[in-house]
């Protein structure tokens, strides 16, 4: 089973759903901007891509500009952060079972699939 962390908007995104649906696997796809992840399942994706809250920002959106670009938070303050505005979090995450990438570029995601 596969769980992807999905925005029907991004190209990339469209693109990694794609890949992960011709495994014929059962798929749970969940909508972040709609229904953004808790604190505690943003951390369990963060321990499974091995990656800090800074490390899946996505730096060009402009609410980071605006508020968030050059100040220092701690890891929980960036995980309330991207709770807070989950446009910021990086898209796709793929996970399947204890492993997870961010699908940018998509060869991340052709990893997972092995």
């Amino acid at each position: 089973m596969y769980t992807i962390y999905h925005n029907p908007r991004c190209s990339k995104s469209r693109e990694a759903l794609a890949m992960v649906v011709e495994t014929g696997d059962e798929i749970v796809i969940k909508d972040y901007l709609k229904t953004p992840p808790s604190k505690k399942e943003l951390s369990q994706v963060l321990d499974k891509l091995n990656k800090r809250p800074q490390e899946i920002i996505r730096k060009n959106e402009p609410i980071f500009k605006e508020r968030f670009r050059g100040k220092d938070y701690s890891d929980d303050e960036w995980i309330q952060i991207l709770i807070d505005h989950p446009i910021l979090i990086e898209r796709p995450i793929v996970i399947k079972g204890e492993r997870a990438v961010l699908g940018r570029p998509t060869s991340n995601v052709a990893s997972l699939l092995i």
